[in-house]
């Protein structure tokens, strides 16, 4: 059935007593930040476009203390990663150690105040590789985390911060756009956000109803992101802006597209690159409609827009694949779901499934019985963003 959610007090505790244990003394600073997932608006970010993603009550949470010194100490007990340790000197931070070490190296890179020498466990419930930012996530909580060992203090605005642990994804090796920091600072409790990518202003759309809720499925393939297709992909949207003489595919509509079909030859446009910008401009479109129908509580005909850009995206974009196309699939076999698509990046990860409360547990049972794989399921309510430490201390 579907994974029993930790709140933010089980993991602070959690993260309390690991620190403990690995370090045998108190922890006095903590921090949390979520995960997210993106309702519909998928590629469009780094085009500019609209995206609507909601916090999930996932969290990646710090617990740990600063102290004199060069160095900073961080122990990880996440199964997926192998190196749990990393030691590194604050002064001189590059790219080497694990993977995981780069976001919060990144975000030290990209820090806007005083860096203490530090000791720090972290603890986190955001699947890995499952399309849910968990870097996002691990990103944000630390610069919550650095924040903290200045005594909460900050020159900066929250969507500064955000900007800042976008870059720091940067440094990582992925050239994401601003959904993910931006949620995992900002998520409000009940609403997804309607996020405009290029003015970098939100507007809550609410998501209250309880007759309604949204499932999560992770595949349980792990995709990475730092590969040459989403770059590619990338790549090929600023292409096709810099062919139709726009900033961006934001600029773009459907017959802006169908001047790029008929001079496609003179142009040089391959087939990849019409089909990459067809998928932006409808999705951009399509992002647009669902918030005005879930604004209105229209949540069937949104359900509809979740499958064609679920269709957008396997067909124009390419970027599901047959384990996602499965689980969209058997979802949408059972009565009382009203949409289903893959989410976040692609090539693997999650599906999000809108659907009626009462069906939740027959939908878990159905691809139990048919999907060839091993998924794991959680059923959300958006959540808050990230909070300040006196939050997280109150649990401690």
């Amino acid at each position: 059935m579907a994974e029993k959610l930790s709140t933010v007090r089980t993991l602070v505790k959690k993260a309390k007593d690991l620190y403990r244990k690995k370090f045998s003394e108190e922890a006095k600073v903590f921090s949390y930040a979520p995960g997210r997932v993106n309702l519909i608006g998928e590629h469009t970010d780094y085009n500019e476009g609209f995206v609507m993603p909601m916090a999930l009550p996932l969290y990646t949470v710090w617990a740990g203390r600063k102290y004199d010194g060069m160095y900073a100490e961080i122990y990880t007990n996440l199964p997926e990663i192998q190196e749990k340790y990393l030691k590194f000197n604050i002064r001189f931070i590059d790219r080497s150690g694990p993977k995981w070490g780069h976001y919060i190296k990144g975000v030290m890179k990209n820090y806007y105040g005083r860096l203490h020498a530090f000791k720090a466990v972290i603890v986190s419930s955001v699947p890995m590789g499952g399309g849910l930012s968990s870097s996002a996530a691990l990103e944000v909580s630390a610069y919550m985390f650095f924040d903290e060992l200045n005594d909460g203090h900050s020159e900066l605005t929250t969507l500064e911060k955000a900007l800042a642990c976008q870059k720091a994804e940067h440094f990582a090796g992925m050239k994401c756009g601003i959904m993910d920091q931006y949620i995992s600072f900002m998520g409000e409790a009940g609403c997804a956000l309607m996020i405009d990518c290029r003015s970098l202003t939100a507007k809550p759309i609410p998501i209250d109803d309880p007759d309604y809720v949204v499932l999560i499925t992770n595949s349980n393939v792990k995709h990475e992101l730092q590969g040459s297709e989403y770059e590619d992909r990338r790549n090929e949207c600023h292409r096709a802006a810099e062919i139709l003489g726009k900033k961006s595919l934001r600029e773009a509509d459907l017959l802006d597209f169908k001047n790029l079909m008929n001079k496609r030859f003179t142009l040089k446009a391959s087939t990849s690159l019409l089909k990459r910008a067809r998928h932006v401009i409808t999705e951009i479109k399509r992002t647009e409609d669902a918030a005005r129908l879930l604004q209105r509580s229209k949540y069937i005909p949104f359900g509809r827009l979740m499958l064609e850009s679920h269709k957008s995206l396997k067909e124009d974009f390419e970027v599901s694949c047959p384990e996602l196309d499965r689980l969209v699939e058997l979802a949408m076999q059972i009565e009382g779901v009203l949409g289903s698509r893959m989410t976040g990046g692609g090539f693997g990860g999650c599906t999000v499934t809108l659907l009626r409360a009462d069906v939740v547990d027959k939908v878990i049972k159905h691809i139990l019985a048919n999907y060839e794989g091993d998924p794991i399921f959680y059923v959300c309510k958006p959540s808050n963003g990230s909070k300040r430490c006196c939050y997280c201390a109150r649990f401690a």
